[in-house]
C-alpha cells in the first residue's frame, strides 16, 4: 500500500513538472490557461446578472411573462455553459484532447456569452422603459384625481443623496409621496414607508402638516390591499380605485 502512495505522489509530482513546462514552453498552453480563467470572471458577471433578474421578476406581473420565460431560457443557456466549463477543467487536468480544440471550445463559449449579454441589455432596456411609462403614467392620472379633490399638485420625481421618490408634489399644507410599480406588494408598502421616514430626518422642510402616501400599480396582491386598507394608503390604477383614498 505505501507504494501505491508513493507512486500516485510521484505521478502528481510528475504531472506538475509537465503542467509548469506547458506554460513555460508553450505559448498556446498558455493562451488556452488564460482564457480559461478568463471565463470565471464572465461567469461571476452572469451569477450577478441572474440575481438581478431573479429580483426584477417578483416585482413585475404577468404582462411580462414573455420576458420571463426568455430570462429562463438564458438560465438554461448558463447551467449548459457550466456544464462546458467542467467537461473543459477535467479534460484540462487529465491533459486530454488538443490545444486547438481547447481553443476552440473557449472561443464558441465566449460567442455564446457575447450574445447572452446582448440580449441581457435588450431585456433591460425594455423593463426601464416600462418602469418610466409607468411612472408618466401615474403622474398624469394622480395629477387628474387630485384636482378633481381640488388639489392642484405638479408632481415630479424626487432625487436626494441616497433617496429618490418616484411621486412627489407639495402645496402649501399638503404633500404627495408616492410609489410606482407594475406589480406592487408588501415590499412596495413598506418601502414607501421607508422613503417618509428618510424624508423626515434628512428634508422634512419638503413636507407638510398633510401627507397623502400612495401606490400607483397595474396590480396590487391581496396582502397589500389589506395592509393599505389598514393603514390609510392610497392605492390606484388609471381606471380607479384599488384602495380609496380617506377623507
Amino acid at each position: 500500500m505505501p507504494s501505491r502512495h508513493v507512486e500516485m505522489a510521484e505521478g502528481l509530482a510528475e504531472l506538475k513538472h509537465r503542467l509548469l513546462r506547458l506554460l513555460e514552453e508553450d505559448e498556446e498552453f498558455r493562451y488556452a490557461v488564460a482564457g480559461y480563467l478568463g471565463i470565471l470572471e464572465v461567469l461571476k458577471r452572469l451569477d450577478r446578472i441572474e440575481e438581478e433578474q431573479v429580483r426584477m421578476r417578483e416585482e413585475f406581473s404577468k404582462r411580462f411573462e414573455a420576458h420571463e420565460r426568455e430570462l429562463r431560457a438564458l438560465r438554461e443557456d448558463f447551467n449548459r455553459m457550466q456544464g462546458t466549463i467542467e467537461r473543459m477543467q477535467e479534460t484540462i487536468e487529465r491533459m486530454q484532447g488538443t490545444i486547438e480544440k481547447t481553443q476552440e471550445t473557449i472561443s464558441g463559449i465566449l460567442e455564446e456569452i457575447r450574445s447572452i449579454d446582448k440580449r441581457l441589455t435588450r431585456v433591460e432596456r425594455t423593463l426601464e422603459k416600462l418602469t418610466l411609462d409607468i411612472e408618466e403614467e401615474a403622474r398624469s392620472v394622480v395629477r387628474h384625481r387630485l384636482k378633481q379633490m381640488g388639489l392642484e399638485l405638479e408632481l415630479r420625481r424626487l432625487h436626494l443623496p441616497g433617496l429618490e421618490v418616484n411621486l412627489y408634489g407639495a402645496s402649501a399644507d399638503v404633500c404627495v409621496l408616492g410609489e410606482c410599480s407594475v406589480r406592487a406588494g408588501l415590499s412596495a408598502l413598506e418601502e414607501l414607508k421607508h422613503k417618509l421616514e428618510r424624508l423626515k430626518a434628512l428634508r422634512p422642510d419638503l413636507l407638510r402638516d398633510k401627507i397623502i402616501l400612495l401606490i400607483y400599480t397595474s396590480y396590487a396582491t391581496p396582502e397589500l390591499k389589506e395592509r393599505a386598507e389598514e393603514e390609510g394608503i392610497w392605492v390606484l390604477k388609471a381606471t380607479g380605485d384599488i384602495v380609496p383614498l380617506r377623507a
